[in-house]
């Protein structure tokens, strides 16, 4: 064989070494995605276990504020959904915005349920209330921060999935750009409820 020839063979050989050197990494940081995401799916699940159990000891005390308790049910069965449609489909940047658009919906209507209850001050009082609200409280600042491991990850893959050369892996192994999560989808979201009494 000629010097050449044992060139080349090189070259192809450190490439393709490289090539599976970076596609390794890009599945391991997309496997931290996925990690990333069953923490949050946790929170998420421990979040809709806790809602039916603070609607019914509201229900008993808010009896004419149907509406908002209706609301926050309908609310957790649309984040329930979108996120099952998430855990099906992890990489789909669709089911990731139906999902923050879904969790924002059920959080405003949380928000108005708790708003709601502050003027009731039997409720307000009840034990039962207080620790479903204290868990509750305890569950949205695990799920803030699994959300944010979550965009940690999705940040890391992103940026070694879009830098050249690895670029060049990604594209051609089907490595699509991780969603990240938003806490809002629009500016009416990002305003406080309003309750009247």
């Amino acid at each position: 064989m000629s010097t050449t020839a044992w060139v080349v063979l090189g070259v192809v050989v450190v490439a393709l070494i490289w090539a599976v050197t970076v596609y390794n990494r890009l599945v391991q940081l997309r496997n931290r995605i996925a990690n990333a995401f069953g923490q949050i799916d946790v929170q998420l699940k421990r979040r809709y276990d806790l809602i039916p159990n603070l609607v019914e000891v509201a229900r008993g005390y808010l009896a004419h504020e149907a509406a908002t308790l209706e609301a926050v049910i309908k609310a957790r069965g649309q984040a329930q959904g979108a996120a099952a449609a998430v855990r099906a489909s992890p990489e789909s940047a669709s089911a990731m915005g139906a999902l923050a658009a879904a969790e924002g919906v059920l959080g405003g209507s949380l928000g108005r349920l708790m708003v709601v209850a502050e003027a009731y001050p039997d409720l307000k009082a009840d034990a039962t209330m207080q620790s479903l609200s204290e868990e509750l409280t305890s569950t949205e600042n695990r799920l803030g921060f699994a959300r944010q491991a979550y965009n940690d990850q999705a940040l890391e893959f992103n940026d070694a999935a879009t830098q050249f050369p690895d670029l060049i892996v990604a594209r051609l192994m089907g490595f699509p750009p991780a969603p990240m999560l938003e806490s809002t989808q629009s500016e009416e979201e990002r305003t406080a409820p309003k309750v009247k009494f």
